[in-house]
């Protein structure tokens, strides 16, 4: 398994990028519903942070945006011209762009981890919120399609609906190095609080077992509630873990100091970074999107950080940035990215995009960035993705029409044209 990298795939901003306010317990994207949005802006800001990591050396991939609008979704619910708030609502979810947060598509474990050497993949259901709840079909049928070599890949199905499942957003790994045995570390919510909380413990039960982990090394943790309350809807919006290290709010889990102890039992060599809550409050961490960042091992054996500008612009995030950059801590870079428009809509580095450790060789190419296909890439969107959407045009005729056609010259470019 020497030739196993991690890589991250990206997901594609989709040409019905909207702030349409569906999000229950985002802040962000509660703030900006309503206001106008700009895919093709927000597409190309994506596919920027894409080329920003592959300038570093990288192996990088992408995911397509999913059809939109979904007029099964639509459909099944009987809906026609939309009279009322509630049915606005649900039409706007039936266009939502949501699937460009491909931290939620799937919860991914490598070969290294896995009882018969190949890497799982598990759909996430997204039950809690009814725009993302439609999305996990047409994952799974790109998921198998990216990785198709039964060899290698095993693409699950979600698991019953019953038990909600948000995908490696709320899952970590850490180990020596990507490709050795990881611990696999599972992250769920209880309910009760203002927010829903997000991943069941059942869900993250089921993708273990389905994935043939070993339970000896698994660890099954309780978000803080606290945090969840705060709106840190996911983990990842609190916690980022890579290889051997763990950076990690304060407040992150319901009990942090024994989360600690049972990730050092597990690893031995772990290094775990606290950022205590005197120094950036939960406020402030979920403001400035300082977790949702890529921890990232770069070629020279140093980690580096890929954060969002708000991160690095927020000047309590950027006190103890450079207090830590000063230290002879494990993160060494820090590098911040633009992707406003994603942020905005309450996702940032980290939730565009879905690790997998994989050999690059056994991946269809076609979902294997290089700076030739970004090139056609920036020039489909350029050409084809609309400029602006204001949430009062979705569901109109013309715009359907130019986001069907945005898409379909996307996957025509990339030969995906099978999954229209």
């Amino acid at each position: 398994m020497s030739n196993l990298v991690e890589i991250n795939f990206d997901g594609i901003v989709g040409p019905s990028h909207n702030y349409a306010g569906l999000s229950l317990g985002n802040l962000a994207s509660a703030k900006h519903g309503g206001d106008a949005s700009y895919p093709r802006a927000a597409a190309l800001q994506g596919l920027g942070k894409m080329r920003h990591n592959l300038g570093l050396g990288l192996a990088q991939g992408l995911l397509c945006p999913l059809p939109r609008p979904n007029h099964g979704f639509l459909g099944a619910l009987g809906l026609g011209d939309p009279a009322d708030e509630a049915e606005r609502r649900l039409r706007a979810a039936a266009w939502s762009a949501s699937s460009m947060w491909t931290a939620n598509a799937a919860t991914v474990s490598p070969a290294p981890d896995t009882a018969d050497g190949r890497c799982h993949l598990t759909a996430a259901n997204l039950v809690t919120m009814p725009h993302r709840s439609q999305e996990w079909p047409d994952t799974v049928r790109q998921l198998r399609v990216a990785f198709a070599d039964a060899r290698h890949f095993v693409v699950h199905d979600a698991v019953p609906a019953c038990f909600g499942d948000e995908g490696a957003a709320n899952h970590m790994r850490m180990g020596t190095t990507h490709a050795a045995p990881g611990l696999e570390i599972f992250v769920y919510g209880r309910p009760g609080g203002a927010f829903p909380a997000r991943q069941h413990e059942q869900a993250s039960r089921a993708v273990a077992r389905l994935h043939g982990l070993d339970p000896a090394r698994c660890l099954f943790v309780e978000q803080s509630g606290e945090a969840i309350a705060a709106g840190a809807f996911h983990n990842d919006v609190v916690a980022v873990a890579n290889e051997r290290v763990l950076f990690t709010h304060e407040q992150a889990f319901a009990d942090p100091e024994g989360t600690y102890a049972a990730i050092r039992a597990a690893l031995p060599e772990a290094e775990i970074v606290v950022v205590p809550a005197s120094a950036v409050s939960l406020a402030d961490a979920i403001a400035s999107y300082l977790f949702n960042a890529q921890l990232l091992t770069l070629p020279g054996g140093e980690m580096g950080l890929v954060i969002p500008l708000e991160a690095w612009e927020h000047p309590r995030v950027r006190a103890w940035l450079d207090g830590m950059l000063a230290s002879n801590g494990p993160i060494r870079r820090v590098l911040p990215v633009d992707v406003r428009q994603s942020m905005a809509n309450g996702g940032g580095p980290a939730c565009l995009r879905l690790r997998v450790v994989a050999d690059p060789a056994t991946v269809d190419p076609r979902f294997l960035l290089d700076e030739a296909r970004a090139d056609v890439l920036e020039t489909v969107i350029a050409k084809a993705w609309p400029e602006q959407i204001d949430p009062a045009d979705l569901g109109r005729e013309s715009l359907a029409s130019s986001v069907v056609a945005a898409r379909a010259a996307l996957l025509e470019a990339l030969g995906l044209s099978a999954l229209a």
